[in-house]
């Protein structure tokens, strides 16, 4: 059954129900100017900005150029370039507010792009080729669709006269693909931490999903990520000649131990988003799955649910718990040695509030061999409790999508990748991602080749964007 609304929150949703009579009057202002957009979609996609060969700063100052034309002055419109790197520069932008006692909302969106080889495309990943219904093209959905998405909403404010109540940020930064190079976000909390201050934030990360029949299943609402860390285990042992084995060989037992790590299953440890995901999610399953997802969502799981559960889906066995996996491997040093040395890396996603050493300390436990070393492969990243899918961001959310897409379900989710949200959640700006993107079900290439993103998914994700923006800053 689902939960009834607080009087608070149903008042919330009411006030944003109302509304929707008035966005469906203004429907044809909400998607117009389809050719303006499209032309800025076009440019943005269109400019490399690949780290071998791109430039992140040329693809801000074409966007800046089109917020100047549309009458933003240089104080609330900057380029940001970083010392020592003059192709990964950042714009920032914003609209004032009216109200100063109510903290900013910021639109985040990266605008570099993940490698794309041009011999390996079936057509030139930097130029935007429209297909029965697709648009083609390196980051037409990861992630320029959101960055011309926000562009775009800016320039109908300005040129409506709109006022928020709260202050709106723009932020479209660049290395979020290659973070261990430059990034952005990083920079920016760093150097001009102002220019990200906000009370909460919108993000990449939160997607739609449609069916095999291009139909939409379900819209996501991102709140919160997986922490990323690799771990090294290290087997030494004195060796010798191979036709003289002796106990301890550095390869035996690093296969052992990797054995017991890849059989382990950590704890169930969910987020309030992932109880939320699976509660929202058993509505659209029956029999045993829809009792124990519902299970799962109010926190009454057993053990032979959550085995069930993991079991049937890899994604929602990551949305339980903890994961870590051996992914690289390799020792010995002759064909007819005794290995004196072997090292693998254990790749681990840590569920939010969980600590790095912890996870640590636990396969120490499950190796449960001292003659195997384990350290951390790297540095931790930045580690933050996932934000909750609060009232004030939902409500908003689902008020629009039941007038868009009625009858879909939002379901709010963890990611068990990395964006950068995870820079602004641990310096405590809530963030969530709610692109408004429907992907088909084979992920629309992101990452890979022929990315592409449906024309119907890329306009339905504007006019929402534009929508829910003039929600989240009130008037």
């Amino acid at each position: 059954m689902p939960r009834p609304c607080s009087p608070a929150v149903l008042l919330l949703v009411l006030a944003f129900l109302g509304k929707a009579g008035a966005w469906a009057a203004t429907g044809d202002l909400a998607w117009a100017k389809e050719g303006s957009f499209r032309s800025l979609y076009r440019e943005l996609v269109e400019t490399d900005t690949s780290l071998s060969n791109g430039s992140c700063t040329l693809a801000a100052e074409r966007m800046a150029a089109r917020l100047h034309a549309a009458g933003f002055t240089g104080r609330d419109v900057r380029i940001v370039v970083p010392p020592g790197y003059p192709r990964q520069g950042n714009l920032v932008a914003r609209i004032p507010g009216a109200n100063p006692n109510l903290a900013p909302v910021l639109l985040l969106a990266h605008v570099d792009v993940v490698e794309a080889g041009t011999a390996d495309w079936k057509r030139d990943p930097f130029k935007l080729v429209e297909d029965r219904g697709y648009l083609y093209g390196r980051g037409t959905v990861d992630d320029k669709a959101m960055a011309a998405s926000f562009v775009d909403a800016f320039i109908r404010y300005r040129e409506e006269g709109f006022r928020p109540a709260r202050t709106v940020k723009l932020a479209l930064t660049c290395g979020e693909e290659t973070d261990a190079v430059f990034n952005g976000v990083q920079y920016l909390l760093a150097k001009e931490p102002d220019a990200l201050a906000a009370g909460f934030a919108i993000n990449e990360g939160g997607a739609g999903r449609l069916d095999g029949n291009g139909r939409p299943v379900s819209f996501g609402v991102q709140a919160g990520e997986k922490i990323y860390q690799d771990f090294t285990l290290t087997a030494t042992s004195p060796g010798g000649h191979s036709a003289r084995p002796a106990g301890g060989n550095a390869i035996g037992r690093l296969a052992a131990a990797l054995v017991r790590v890849d059989t382990y299953r950590f704890p169930a440890n969910m987020t309030a988003a992932t109880r939320e995901f699976f509660r929202r999610s058993a509505e659209q399953y029956e029999g045993q799955t829809a009792r124990d997802l519902e299970a799962a969502g109010d926190g009454t799981a057993d053990d032979s649910a959550l085995s069930r559960i993991a079991a049937a889906d890899p994604l929602w066995n990551a949305f339980l718990r903890t994961t870590c996996i051996p992914t690289l491997i390799g020792g010995g040093h002759a064909a007819n040695a005794q290995p004196q040395r072997a090292e693998a890396n254990v790749n681990c996603r840590i569920m939010p509030g969980e600590s790095v050493e912890g996870v640590r300390g636990r396969l120490v436990d499950v190796v449960a061999d001292p003659a195997v070393d384990i350290t951390l492969a790297d540095e931790p990243g930045p580690q933050s409790v996932a934000p909750p899918p609060e009232a004030r961001i939902m409500a908003p959310v689902e008020a629009i999508v039941a007038e868009m897409w009625p009858g879909v379900p939002v379901i709010p989710s963890l990611s068990s990748g990395a964006t950068d949200g995870r820079f602004l959640n641990a310096a405590g700006i809530p963030t969530y991602g709610i692109s408004g993107v429907f992907r088909d079900a084979d992920g629309n290439g992101v990452h890979g080749l022929d990315e592409r993103i449906r024309v119907t998914a890329l306009l339905d994700a504007r006019a929402f964007l534009y929508r829910l923006v003039k929600a989240y800053a009130g008037e």
